[in-house]
């Protein structure tokens, strides 16, 4: 019966587990975000950012599609700025499969259980995508968005990817007070 009451929640663990990008958000809680409707990107923090033109491209092509359909327009006097950041890491995954023969019910050490193992090591990227919301007139940061979650070389799949992670970071924005 107490298995029968674990289901849900493994099912909810699984389907939660599948999200590919975990999001995190700050912000200024005595900022009023409603006056804000103009952005513009911070072109000194932007050049600084250490990816290719190519990604960086990607990036604020997705935070345009993002801001835009906020209802936000692109000017030259802007109410945001807009800047990002980005860092990566290589992540070494090992994982050892042990199959033997053995006697008995339950777990512990299995005398038998060193025949037969497999060890396999896998490497993925992950990245860490920043966005800042600076306020224009005032030069402080208002809200920032942290993407966390597993890059890829593939080119055909980073628009896809990096429209994921933006996508979930900007839906953050603007907080929800409490």
């Amino acid at each position: 019966m107490k298995t029968l009451k674990l289901i849900p929640f493994l099912l909810l663990l699984i389907l939660t587990s599948c999200s590919t990008v975990t999001v995190y958000s700050d912000y200024d809680k005595t900022v009023d975000f409603t006056p804000y409707k103009t952005y513009a990107y911070f072109k000194p923090g932007i050049d600084k950012v250490e990816i290719s033109d190519l990604d960086k491209r990607r990036i604020l092509h997705a935070i345009d599609d993002q801001m835009q359909s906020k209802g936000f327009t692109k000017s030259d006097n802007p109410d945001l700025l807009i800047n990002i950041f980005t860092k990566s890491r290589e992540q070494v995954d090992v994982n050892q499969f042990t199959a033997g023969w053995g006697y008995g019910w339950g777990w512990g050490w299995n005398p038998y259980m060193m025949y037969g193992g497999q060890t396999t090591v896998s490497t993925s990227t992950e990245g860490t995508l920043y966005i800042d919301l600076i306020d224009a007139k005032r030069k402080e940061m208002v809200w920032q968005g942290e993407g966390i979650g597993t890059l890829t070389r593939n080119i055909d799949k980073k628009d896809e990817k990096i429209a994921e992670f933006v996508g979930k970071i900007l839906a953050q924005y603007p907080p929800v007070k409490k």
